[in-house]
């Protein structure tokens, strides 16, 4: 693209030998107008953590979502609306302080739900403003908030649960309280490191009343431990000065994880789900936890009581209880007999009743927000819930492109980027069940791999034959058993489409899409035998499979050489292989500060360099929330860290730019992180973008699309970033900069979309609009500022609204001209707004800023993908400029018409001896004005018939707006048009000549002024 540069005034800068500082732009100032948009899915939804009412307004719901913030609900639940998207969205309460719930809100962050891919906190957030903005007020150390609890006689004495770090030893974990609202807080309730409350609760009839479950555990990546001696239900009557066991009836022996509840109409009665390894299942007390009995020790009650302790008490009748679990079961004789809630998604982690009435229920599970009018006997979907945590996301080079990917505990799917109407649930396909992680499409064939958990099943799915294979790796002869990850690799070669690989311990390769398997590598892993017990789950044993280690679980093949093969282990090594397999060098002991051991989340290999290489260490599971990003361009004799302090949270996935090696994009678990000089500096990037944890990060090559697979709020696309790839300092150091862009096509697409209800989630489509995107050194503030399209020749062919932020700026165009000038009438016509398209060419940008002008071009193309010929494009232009024509002469005409109705009612008025003169003028005018546009009814009802102007607009917006060309009955009813607006220009010239030309020589005989007519040109400025 050419650019031209007009300057009035130079400032010279001498530098007498000193070295201008570099300028870095952070943020907002760096991505300026470039925004993320949203495409779910909301179909499948995703885990929900924490449910909580308004406590007077039944309209208002808070979800708390395990990776994706806070939503709130006005409308009972039909919808929900995001709150939180400026900080951790891993949430473990929400808490509306009963004094105060329209203002005051609290939320602790941090999943509680303690599964092997949860997310963290990073503390204890407060609202004084219903949500509209937060303020953080400690616990910065927590990881995991269970519970707070309000006193609901003083706002300032809060109580909050802290479950703590769930991979490591912490000092920051049992009950705190402060008593000024927030500023202070003092740990009332401590067993040790490795022990947090995982529950807290208020008698709802004595703000002094406190029962607090503690739960030792522990998680490592191999392992899991529920349970041990210091797991206790503790009670307090003083406000927390002092606190007491009461396990009167408990089990004997090490406890786990308790569920509780107290039945908020009769507080004496308690209820507690005890985990054990003998007599574990629901226990109640009636003297206010004094004494427990055992009730019942069914399944649902008991299954998996690390995800499952949630007990809720129906707030009017404390006999019915509802317990969470893989199903949900409920009990309507106080815990003596369950069945099972209706059906909904499983996984059922919160319940809350309607304040009003307790057949109302709200339910939250791995699936969304359910809700019932029955009791929970049948409960439906909300379905604009768009939480969907996706493991790995993939893209395919289709128009529009898909996207594909797996999701936590709801399968795995593909769907569009974009979808006439915008992308909605119907877009999206299954292509697996289960916990899905890695989809992937063949490059050449309609061919889709996909695996569920641990690479149970590893499918081959022919889309057009609608045919699926398991093709998963088996165990070979006088091999060691196969170690797949839960989250198992899979890569498809970039230089042979047939070739596949998978990696258990062992790399495993196809050529023929999965039909036949060799291992071309030993044990990459360390084989540590410490680390492979199949034993998990401590008291209770949860043997799923989510914790086999000492596993591959990233494979990289040089896209520049496919000899040269990257595989990272979840133990902690970095091999490569650069003869396809025959060697192999492990590079760890030559990555530096590195902990040892740490997970290998991902490995990126180059496309510029065969010997460049990323990688992505995550410690979490080892209690290290540092992040750890390193680069090699030596095939790992050496690795460079590429963290600075811009980036927060631990890194999972990293993507080279195809096009510029100094732009990265990185996710980590609190959002995306740009560099743009190869990670000297990085941005968060924030535009629409909610601080969720991000996966996985894949680049669309055609389009230049940023793609992001989050654990949590699906997928999001930043769309078209190669403005970033053409940063450095020569463009940071102009006033103003044009950048580079593409041919925009006018897309002839054309579709139906809008199957969704209001109350349906619909993905956001990218704009379909040719953009202008320039950078400003600094924001416009002070003088003029304007924008013009004109063509080669100079003239304009539309004005725009020019951005004005400090940073890149993008200014839509939707390939229109000017909209012709429409005739004035009672009534608007929707026709009068469709401006005309440009032809395909090229058109200079014309930026003025102050006395400067800047100017670049772009080029804009007709759909490459049309049927539509040549001829016909232009007879459609050319019949859609004289209608346009028309419109305007149409217009023209009747406002002169107006302008001299109005002088000759002005001098029928002011003087009765010119009626004879101004009524003849009035009404020959008025009957022609009355064939021309609508001058009685209104714009909705449309009561009075469509006249010349309704018919003309209508006739030249159809034309204008399609691209074929125009119908045999469109050019004949242009024909009779014409002939009309033809004969009211004749008529208007035989008025004028037999009436208004007596009234005009009456004005100027009377000294009564004249009939101001603008020339035609005048009036179309």
């Amino acid at each position: 693209m050419k650019k031209k540069i007009i300057i009035a005034g130079l400032s010279v800068i001498c530098s007498l030998g000193i070295q201008a500082q570099d300028i870095v732009l952070k943020g907002k100032e760096l991505f300026g107008k470039l925004e993320a948009r949203h495409i779910g899915p909301a179909l499948m939804s995703g885990r929900i953590i924490d449910l909580e009412n308004h406590p007077t307004n039944d309209r208002i719901i808070y979800a708390g979502t395990a990776g994706g913030g806070v939503w709130k609900s006005s409308n009972g639940g039909a919808s929900f609306a995001p709150i939180f998207d400026d900080y951790a969205q891993s949430i473990g309460v929400v808490a509306v302080d009963p004094s105060d719930p329209d203002n005051t809100i609290w939320v602790g962050t941090g999943e509680i739900w303690t599964r092997n891919s949860v997310s963290v906190g990073d503390g204890l957030y407060k609202s004084t403003d219903g949500g509209a903005n937060w303020k953080k007020v400690g616990f910065e150390n927590s990881e995991r908030i269970s519970s707070i609890e309000i006193n609901p006689n003083n706002s300032k004495e809060v109580y909050v649960g802290v479950l703590g770090a769930l991979w490591g030893d912490s000092e920051e974990r049992g009950v705190y309280k402060t008593t000024d609202g927030g500023e202070t807080w003092e740990k009332i309730l401590y067993v040790d490191q490795k022990t947090g409350a995982s529950e807290l609760l208020m008698d709802p009839n004595d703000p002094n009343t406190l029962y607090a479950a503690m739960w030792e555990f522990r998680r490592t990546a191999w392992d899991f431990n529920s349970g041990g001696p210091n797991s206790a239900l503790y009670k307090s009557t003083d406000a927390g000065k002092t606190w007491n066991k009461i396990h009167n009836g408990f089990p004997k022996g090490d406890l786990g994880r308790f569920a509780l509840a107290i039945a908020p109409s009769n507080s004496k009665i308690v209820y507690a789900v005890v985990e054990s390894k003998e007599d574990k299942g629901l226990y109640k007390s009636e003297d206010a936890g004094a004494n427990w009995k055992l009730l019942n020790g069914d399944f649902g009650l008991v299954v998996r009581p690390f995800y499952f302790s949630r007990i809720v008490v129906d707030p009017k009748n404390p006999d019915i209880v509802v317990k969470g679990g893989l199903s949900g079961s409920i009990s309507r004789d106080g815990g003596k007999t369950f069945k099972n809630l209706g059906n909904m998604h499983s996984d059922i982690h919160d319940i809350t009743f309607d304040i009003n009435n307790s057949d109302r229920m709200y339910v939250g599970t791995d699936g969304g927000v359910y809700r019932s009018w029955d009791g929970g006997a049948t409960l439906d979907i909300v379905d604009n819930l768009p939480l969907s945590q996706f493991y790995h996301i993939s893209v395919d080079n289709e128009e529009p492109y898909n996207v594909y990917g797996g999701l936590q505990d709801n399968g795995s799917w593909y769907g569009p980027s974009s979808s006439p109407g915008g992308i909605e649930a119907r877009d999206w396909n299954r292509v697996g069940v289960g916990d899905g992680f890695r989809v992937l499409r063949h490059p050449t064939k309609k061919i889709i791999y996909s695996e569920m958990q641990g690479a149970q099943s590893v499918w081959r799915y022919d889309i057009e034959k609608n045919s699926t294979k398991d093709v998963k790796p088996l165990n070979v002869k006088g091999k060691a058993d196969l170690r797949f990850n839960w989250n198992a690799p899979m890569a498809i070669s970039t230089h042979k489409p047939d070739r596949f690989y998978m990696g258990s311990q062992f790399l495993h390769i196809s050529e023929d899409m999965g039909d036949n398997w060799k291992i071309i590598s030993p044990d990459l892993t360390t084989n540590d035998p410490a680390k492979q017990d199949k034993e998990s789950g401590g008291i209770s044993a949860d043997k799923s499979g989510a914790e086999t280690h000492t596993t591959i679980f990233t494979i990289a093949e040089s896209p520049l050489d496919e000899k040269v093969i990257w595989v990272g282990t979840d133990d902690g090594n970095v091999q490569v292989t650069q003869n396809g397999g025959t060697t192999w060098t492990n590079t760890v002991a030559n990555i530096q500060g590195l902990p040892k051991n740490t997970w290998v989340y991902h490995i990126e290999a180059s496309s510029h360099d065969k010997g460049t290489a990323y990688a992505v260490f995550d410690g979490h599971a080892q209690n290290d929330m540092k992040p750890y990003v390193y680069k090699t361009t030596d095939f790992g004799n050496s690795w460079t860290s590429l963290v600075t302090d811009d980036i927060v949270g631990f890194a999972r996935n990293i993507q080279e730019d195809y096009e510029n090696k100094d732009l990265l994009y990185l996710g980590t678990e609190f959002g995306l992180f740009i560099t743009i000089d190869g990670g000297k500096n990085w941005s968060r990037f924030t535009n629409n973008m909610p601080a969720t944890a991000v996966h996985f990060i894949d680049l669309q090559k055609k389009t230049n699309d940023l793609v992001l697979g989050t654990h949590g709020r699906g997928v999001i696309i930043i769309d078209d970033i190669s403005p970033l790839r053409q940063i450095n300092q020569d463009v940071l150091k102009k006033d103003v900069h044009f950048f580079n862009t593409k041919p925009f096509a006018m897309k002839e697409e054309g579709g139906f979309g809008g199957g969704s209800t209001e109350l349906q989630f619909v993905g956001e489509n990218p704009r379909s609009s040719a953009q202008i995107i320039y950078y400003l050194k600094k924001r416009h503030t002070f003088g003029k500022m304007t924008l013009a399209i004109q063509d080669q020749n100079g003239n304009e062919v539309v004005s725009l609204v020019p951005s004005k932020s400090k940073g890149i700026n993008i200014v839509n165009w939707d390939f229109r001209k000017k909209a012709p000038k429409v005739a004035a009438g009672k009534t608007f016509t929707f026709g009068g707004f469709t401006a005309p398209r440009v032809n395909a060419g090229t058109y200079k940008v014309v930026l003025t800023k102050g006395k400067n002008t800047y100017e670049t071009q772009i080029t804009i193309k007709n759909d490459p993908n049309s049927i539509i010929t040549s001829a016909e494009r232009d007879l459609q232009s050319k019949i859609t400029k004289e209608l346009f024509d028309d419109m305007e002469d149409l217009a023209y005409l009747v406002y002169r018409i107006d302008e001299t109705l109005k002088k000759a009612e002005e001098v029928a008025d002011k003087d009765p001896k010119a009626k004879k003169t101004t009524s003849a003028v009035i009404s020959e005018l008025n009957s022609l004005k009355e064939t021309l546009v609508v001058t009685t009814g209104d714009s909705y009802v449309a009561e009075a018939e469509p006249q010349l102007r309704e018919k003309l607009s209508n006739l030249y917006s159809d034309v204008a707006n399609n691209f074929e060309k125009p119908s045999y009955a469109q050019l004949e009813n242009k024909e009779v048009l014409e002939t009309r607006l033809l004969e009211a220009q004749t008529s208007y010239q035989k008025i004028e000549a037999k009436h208004i030309n007596k009234l005009k020589k009456y004005l100027e005989k009377t000294n009564a002024g004249s009939i101001e007519i603008q020339t035609k040109e005048e009036f179309l400025k």
